[in-house]
């Protein structure tokens, strides 16, 4: 397949996971066969250079679309966001018909225009969404070009300002450039969530997606790899993985820590930063309680050692996180995991069988739990076997990367029947460009993607 990816964000010039995972997609895909072209934005991290030896892509991104707002930009007022509209959607029509793609791989459009979703519609090409944040159940109402458009509030001078648009054929001028669709109209035909949590969150936003599936996030269990520790070895090196935020729940972690003192003898070992407030914060209750805890940064090339360096990993998330990686890159390195179940963790979590797990926010109960691994290593040893098995039967890189194939050759096999049925006097602007994937799983009604192993799993 031809596919064009478009995200907010690609590497090396990115924030968090999902632009890393979508570097990852795009690569096996590749890897796979696939002519697979990536749109991104502009946007630039500091001291990153766009070609590093580890980072150069083959074709490289094409860094055009422009970013409103988010990390960093401005937000500006509609007469000058106008601009920014039409040249993002202008961006996206010219890449369309120039690569004439079997599929739009749609990743995260944080900060980019959502105006470019109508605008793929109205290309007739088919779009797959990879949803793996809340961009559409926090962000999309909240996209200033279409909210203002479509808004019914707002002080005099914006009313006034619309009603002239409107009255002098402005606004319809303007959408066949930049559309001002209104949000009901979004459509979302083929979409696939990282979890069932994430997808029942944006329903509840009010998006009709309960047609959505469910594919997990990968796990390169390659490079994420360790043998489950004999049962006779002690419990003496903990670790926290991830930013330094409320959300995040590190100062439960300490709080716990603190709880076990004089019953635990070990070590926190936490990896991460976080916004300079609330990283003092974690210092100073590290000071004050004289907690045997140490401070680190490590590279994601490093993070597979800095897992089997230690014998087990506190997951404290606090909010919904769509899907986490690091206690599955922790259960794939061969630790045990304690951890919370908000969000996409219920889905992975399973207390007692594959980690332990404890109500967000409540350091008593992952205290107890410390102690529990620390006085039971054939219980530290059981959970890490079959953390370890779970993650790469339902996780691993290939298993994920097949479902997505799969589901991208689904879209293109239903746009072409639907091409089909088309009457013949009809204008048709699409039409694949390479033969279906034989991968493709048909039955006589849909296109079937691969579904996960459930067997003995809670899913």
């Amino acid at each position: 397949m031809r596919i064009l990816v478009i995200s907010n964000l690609y590497p090396p010039h990115y924030i968090g996971g999902y632009e890393l995972r979508c570097q990852v997609v795009v690569k096996a895909l590749r890897e796979r066969g696939h002519d697979v072209h990536v749109l991104t934005s502009d946007h630039r991290v500091e001291d990153v250079e766009d070609h590093s030896p580890s980072t150069i892509d083959h074709p490289p991104a094409q860094r055009s679309l422009r970013v409103h707002g988010f990390f960093g930009h401005p937000w500006l007022p509609i007469t000058q966001l106008r601009a920014l509209e039409v040249h993002n959607n202008a961006t996206v029509r010219d890449a369309v018909e120039t690569l004439r793609p079997d599929v739009v791989h749609v990743w995260n459009l944080g900060g980019i225009s959502k105006s470019i979703i109508h605008t793929l519609e109205q290309l007739q090409v088919p779009v797959a969404y990879d949803i793996s944040d809340h961009w559409i159940a926090r962000s999309l109402k909240a996209d200033v070009w279409l909210d203002w458009w479509n808004r019914s509030t707002g002080n005099l001078a914006q009313r006034l300002l619309r009603s002239a648009y409107n009255l002098f054929g402005l606004r319809a001028k303007w959408s066949a450039l930049a559309p001002t669709t209104p949000l009901n109209a979004m459509p979302f035909r083929k979409i696939y969530f990282c979890s069932d949590a994430l997808r029942q969150i944006t329903i509840a936003k009010g998006y009709n997606v309960q047609h959505g599936e469910v594919i997990h996030c990968p796990v390169d269990t390659v490079a994420f790899h360790g043998e489950p520790t004999p049962a006779d070895k002690p419990l003496r090196k903990l670790l926290y993985v991830g930013r330094l935020a409320e959300d995040k729940g590190t100062l439960t972690a300490l709080r716990a820590f603190a709880l076990v003192q004089g019953h635990f003898h070990g070590t926190l070992h936490i990896y991460g930063k976080g916004d300079e407030a609330y990283t003092a914060r974690c210092h100073d209750y590290v000071r004050d309680h004289a907690l045997p805890v140490t401070f680190h940064h490590a590279t994601p090339d490093e993070m597979p050692r800095v897992y089997r360096e230690h014998d087990a990993l506190l997951f404290t998330s606090e909010w919904e996180e769509p899907f986490a990686l690091t206690p599955l890159e922790a259960m794939a390195s061969g630790i045990p995991v304690i951890g919370t179940t908000t969000g996409g963790s219920a889905e992975l979590l399973r207390d007692g069988l594959n980690s332990l797990t404890y109500p967000a926010g409540d350091a008593q109960r992952l205290a107890n739990n410390i102690l529990k691994l620390a006085t039971s290593g054939s219980l530290r040893h059981a959970l890490a076997v079959t953390g370890k098995a779970d993650v790469i039967q339902r996780c691993s890189q290939p298993i994920i990367i097949d479902q997505i194939e799969a589901f991208l050759g689904c879209t293109v096999m239903e746009a072409s029947r639907e091409t089909a049925r088309r009457s013949d006097n009809e204008t048709v602007r699409w039409s694949p460009h390479s033969s279906v994937p034989t991968s493709v799983s048909l039955s006589t009604t849909k296109c079937i993607s691969p579904s996960l192993p459930t067997e003995g799993l809670i899913v």
